[in-house]
């Protein structure tokens, strides 16, 4: 008896495993257009199970591929002869549709949308069979007329796509928002959704409508996910000011965290605007009672404030650092701001012995390994600043042996090879650039991949490498912030080593200096130069996209922008500047975002 069920065990097994395996089959000679060979052996797993739906509209759809219209007539006519099946139903209908008989398709669609009167089970079931067809208008049919038929359901997210699909932004916005008030908790993922559809300028007509809707709903009901909708929203148009109303009216509503306002605070700060961070900062000092989050407010008060290069300014921020040491001490607590007054007094107040004897005191804390890595590479970052290169690679160099495979070794190792090509020593710098393409941090990798391919795509150029040494000393002294001097050495590239394959690069290095130092005529004219002469090298995407950008941001040249973000959309659509190109295109051209 055992060996009895062994046996039919096997066989079904065997047979179920064949007709999974031709239904694959079918579908990739479907895929390919080879319908006829599909049409066989759909069939063929129609007569095994004839009683399957999937099969039915298999092979009722190759038929319709292949324009057999009456063998698929015949088929769906005959199944509903023995049972009114509504998705049958729909499906005749599409049939005549394809035929141009559409007086009998919406009677039969008709039909379909009225089943559900007497069995609302079919509801999803019958508006997917619309949708598959894209009967999108059928689908909308369907879920309006199930609202009223099951209250205790909600059809807004099956809504919101179908107009979405349609293009009626505005309809989709309302169906999103209606299901957050349905399923509060589900904001995040309405976010998402909607994000493709919103654009940085608030005057889009997408933004206006979801804007208008969001404050339609906080007049009826202030709940604190509509100030958080809409605070999103803001942040998207990047008015981070105008989202700081609504975070704190969130914050006022459940005074818990001020976490959501930091982040905002943190997010204005990184797309330069200063004015409105520092605002928000300033209101976590006054609001908050955490000592630690008071220290961080003032660490980034602090750094704003030292972009301001007025010397008693500086002297100012200088006084404010000791005050809060006295005031929190030194300790791991406030290693953050120890790090930032490393910083300030190197790249600021240009007094590197004390950055570098300051940091010396911060190592001799009780802090963890990493910790005083942390500390170990931005000394190490201000002794490179200093030229003290070997002492410099000391400390690189015991990071990397004391936290292996970490990411801050990694970095350790990257900041080894700069170091190393800042001295003219390439073929070291190369050997270690090359262990590092491989990292687990992306922006490493890229760095470590783009100083390889400079080094070895020159080092070559004449065995004395004199352009490369120029322009490891141009590099160098952008790093030091001594930007004349960088552009200086640039242009003894430009005039000395004409014909060279470092002349893009010089150009382009040089181009970015300008934008620093906001000399936007000349960054311009190192652009075209790159764009016109240089069309074949590796650079000529990176041209086209800050030239665009200048133009859009700068020179008030927003036909010339245009043409440059379109010149990447066509001639260079594996840039990494693809994706925005081609909605800052879209954007200037005046489409809408969807």
């Amino acid at each position: 008896m055992r060996k009895v069920l062994l046996t039919l065990i096997l066989l079904i097994e065997v047979h179920f495993g064949n007709a999974q395996n031709n239904e694959i089959l079918a579908d990739s000679y479907y895929k390919k257009g080879e319908f006829k060979k599909a049409l066989i052996i759909y069939q063929n797993l129609l007569k095994e199970k004839p009683y399957s739906y999937n099969y039915i509209f298999k092979v009722v759809d190759t038929h319709q591929q292949l324009e057999q219209f009456d063998m698929a007539e015949d088929i769906l006519v005959q199944r509903l002869t023995k049972r009114r099946n509504p998705t049958l139903i729909v499906e005749l209908g599409y049939n005549y549709q394809l035929r141009d008989s559409l007086d009998k398709a919406h009677i039969l669609y008709d039909e379909a949308i009225a089943y559900i009167d007497e069995k609302p089970n079919y509801i999803y079931s019958i508006a997917r069979k619309f949708e598959e067809h894209s009967l999108l208008d059928e689908a909308i049919k369907i879920y309006n007329k199930a609202k009223q038929l099951t209250p205790d359901k909600n059809y807004n997210i099956q809504l919101a796509r179908i107009y979405g699909d349609q293009g009626d932004v505005e309809k989709m916005f309302e169906n999103y928002i209606e299901y957050i008030d349905y399923k509060p908790n589900y904001l995040n993922n309405i976010k998402r959704s909607v994000s493709d559809f919103i654009s940085e300028n608030k005057d889009n007509e997408n933004n206006v409508f979801l804007r208008r809707q969001l404050l339609k709903k906080l007049q009826q009901n202030p709940s604190s996910y509509w100030y958080e909708m809409l605070s999103w929203l803001y942040v998207q148009e990047k008015a981070y000011a105008k989202s700081f109303i609504q975070e704190k009216a969130i914050y006022k509503r459940n005074p818990e965290s001020l976490d959501r306002i930091l982040e905002l605070a943190i997010t204005a700060l990184n797309d330069s605007d200063n004015d409105t961070a520092k605002d928000i900062f300033n209101y976590i000092l006054k609001t908050t009672l955490d000592p630690s989050t008071a220290l961080t407010a003032h660490q980034f008060i602090l750094q704003i404030d030292s972009k301001n290069e007025d010397k008693k300014s500086l002297d100012r921020i200088e006084e404010k650092y000791k005050e809060l040491f006295q005031t929190f001490g030194l300790s791991e607590l406030t290693l953050s701001l120890q790090l930032a007054y490393g910083k300030f007094l190197a790249f600021y107040q240009k007094d590197t012995d004390a950055a570098t004897k300051f940091l010396r005191k911060s190592m001799t804390l009780n802090i963890s390994d990493y910790q005083k890595a942390t500390v170990k590479l931005l000394l190490a970052d201000v002794l490179v600043l200093q030229e003290k290169f070997n002492e410099a690679l000391i400390f690189y160099s015991q990071i990397q042996a004391n936290l292996k495979n970490s990411i801050i070794s990694q970095e350790a190792r990257f900041k080894v090879a700069k170091t190393s090509y800042y001295k003219g020593d390439f073929d070291w710098a190369e050997s270690q650039l090359k262990i590092l393409k491989s990292s687990t941090s992306q922006l490493i990798a890229n760095d470590a991949l783009d100083l390889k391919l400079l080094i070895s795509d020159n080092k070559y150029e004449d065995s004395t490498r004199t352009a490369l040494k120029l322009y490891a000393k141009a590099d160098l002294y952008t790093f030091q912030n001594k930007i004349d001097k960088a552009i200086s050495i640039l242009d003894k590239i430009l005039a000395e080593h004409k014909g060279e394959s470092l002349i893009d690069q010089a150009l382009y290095q040089q181009a970015k200096l300008f934008e620093k130092k906001k000399l936007f005529d000349k960054a311009e004219a190192n652009y075209l130069l790159i764009i016109k002469d240089y069309r074949e090298d590796i650079l000529m995407d990176d041209a086209l996209y800050y030239l665009a950008e200048l133009y859009n941001t700068f020179l008030a040249n927003p036909e010339d922008a245009k043409a440059n973000y379109e010149r990447i959309i066509f001639e260079h659509e594996d840039s990494i500047y693809f994706i925005d190109a081609r909605k800052k295109f879209r954007m200037l051209r005046g489409d809408p975002i969807n």
